[in-house]
């Protein structure tokens, strides 16, 4: 699909990294672009003088004014539609697309096709094990998308397929992306704020399925199967589920991943495709993640044995269920990358026994249905930040026999007096996990800053006790 770009004048709202490269590949098709971005700091002015010198001109210290005779509006995902200068584009009736939708409309006519991945958690991981069977199997492959290469680039190149990750920002701002093959992997509460409601969000999740895209859904997820049920004009759908599969699903038999949707008779066969140990770091919800991303894997024809080896190959991010140390027969587990009840709900579900270190900004979603959950894993827990109250009442709601530590320091010493008091209540054979419920902002610059923190507080805690196996 091709547009008119010659001349015509493009307002990008943002000089993220997602902005910054729809305005070079705009300017370079001969479009006439103006970034406009509230910010006026030294990043933003040395960012603006390199897309200035591609002839892009660049407004600093304004993100509401919609600049005179603009045709199109090119926004960043960060964006909410009520903000003043989409609220008067769409008033003009001037059309608002995003990156991905941007990118979905400059490939060219022989463009890889997409394979793409949304959902509440999960994404990241799902898109790089898929990333990963589909160069075992000999594809020149690439994960886009909210990682790595900005997607506006990556169409512009020779790729026989992109894994794309979207999240329900981008997919809002989408009108006619056609994967060949598409999951929603989970639906959970998250970013009402920005979406207005539940329904909204889940909405924007289900734009991922097209006429013609083979809908893979989480069979064990009602949400995500509902949305695949309801699309209209599917090429088939494919459900995954981490019990024994029906025909035309994926799942866990015993101690492996098999394939009862893409092999020649369903019924009666299943391809073996990976053993449970294969799955790194193990973990429910990440075979059910292994699952979904052989399913895309399978949809564009790689076999079973480069599904296992992708998942071989897969090297997890930092701060997902990341083991860092054994002390004392503690383990001892970062995943602070669970920053809402969903992510955290999974992630205790992988434990047995569990010393949990919780807290941060909840963002008005509600802890108590995580905690009813989880109560009977919990040997003890350790609340940390802002909103940590919150977690302590729905404790001494529906777990109150757990012990609780409050710890209200917010100086770069809080996480080690967490860490510190979470071995006090820890006994052999339990895990020790962040596994924050919580953004990170009322403490860290972010989830991977709190991670690092907790993983350094480990590291001395082993030091000082003289034993620990770090990871």
């Amino acid at each position: 699909m091709s547009e008119p770009w010659d001349g015509l004048a493009v307002c990008v709202a943002g000089l993220g990294v997602s902005g910054r490269a729809a305005a070079r590949v705009l300017a370079a098709r001969g479009a006439r672009v103006t970034v406009v971005d509230a910010r006026d700091g030294a990043e933003q002015r040395e960012h603006a003088a390199e897309l200035e010198a591609r002839g892009v001109t660049v407004r600093l210290g304004d993100g509401e004014s919609l600049p005179e005779a603009t045709g199109l509006v090119v926004t960043s995902p960060g964006w909410r539609p009520d903000v003043p200068l989409l609220a008067a584009a769409a008033a003009a009736g001037i059309e608002i697309i995003g990156e991905v939708e941007l990118a979905w409309r400059l490939r060219g006519p022989d463009a890889a096709p997409w394979l793409a991945i949304t959902g509440t958690d999960g994404k990241t991981t799902v898109v790089r094990m898929l990333a990963c069977m589909l160069t075992a199997a000999g594809h020149k492959a690439l994960a886009v998308g909210n990682v790595g290469t900005p997607i506006v680039e990556a169409v512009t190149e020779p790729y026989d397929v992109l894994a794309v990750e979207l999240s329900s920002y981008q997919l809002h701002w989408s009108s006619s992306l056609a994967p060949r093959a598409a999951v929603v992997l989970n639906v959970a509460p998250d970013h009402l704020d920005w979406h207005g409601s539940m329904d909204a969000y889940v909405g924007a999740k289900g734009k991922i399925y097209a006429p013609g895209t083979v809908a893979v859904y989480n069979a064990d997820d009602d949400t995500s199967t509902a949305l695949a049920e309801r699309a209209e004009g599917v090429d088939r759908r494919v459900g995954f589920t981490l019990r024994v599969p029906r025909p035309g699903e994926l799942g866990v038999v015993e101690d492996l991943l098999v394939d009862r949707a893409f092999t020649g008779d369903p019924a009666r066969h299943a391809a073996e495709l990976a053993e449970l140990r294969d799955v790194r770091p193990y973990a429910p919800h990440n075979v059910a993640n292994a699952l979904a991303a052989a399913a895309l894997a399978r949809a564009f024809g790689v076999p079973p044995e480069a599904v296992r080896e992708g998942l071989r190959s897969f090297v997890p991010d930092p701060h997902r269920i990341q083991h860092v140390a054994d002390i004392a027969g503690v383990a001892y587990v970062n995943d602070s990358k669970a920053t809402q009840p969903h992510a955290a709900a999974a992630s205790l579900a992988a434990y047995e026994s569990v010393v949990w270190i919780a807290g941060g900004l909840l963002k008005g979603l509600d802890v108590d249905d995580l905690v009813r959950s989880c109560a009977g894993r919990l040997r003890g827990v350790v609340l940390m930040g802002r909103d940590r109250h919150r977690i302590a009442e729905a404790l001494a709601r529906h777990a109150s026999n757990v012990p609780v530590v409050d710890v209200s320091d917010t100086d770069t010493g809080a996480m080690e007096r967490c860490v510190n008091e979470a071995s006090g209540l820890a006994r052999p054979g339990d895990t020790v996990l962040l596994a924050p419920v919580g953004a990170s902002f009322d403490m860290f610059a972010g989830y991977p800053a709190r991670g690092d923190a907790f993983i350094a507080a480990v590291e001395r805690l082993a030091g000082a006790s003289g034993s620990g196996d770090d990871r």
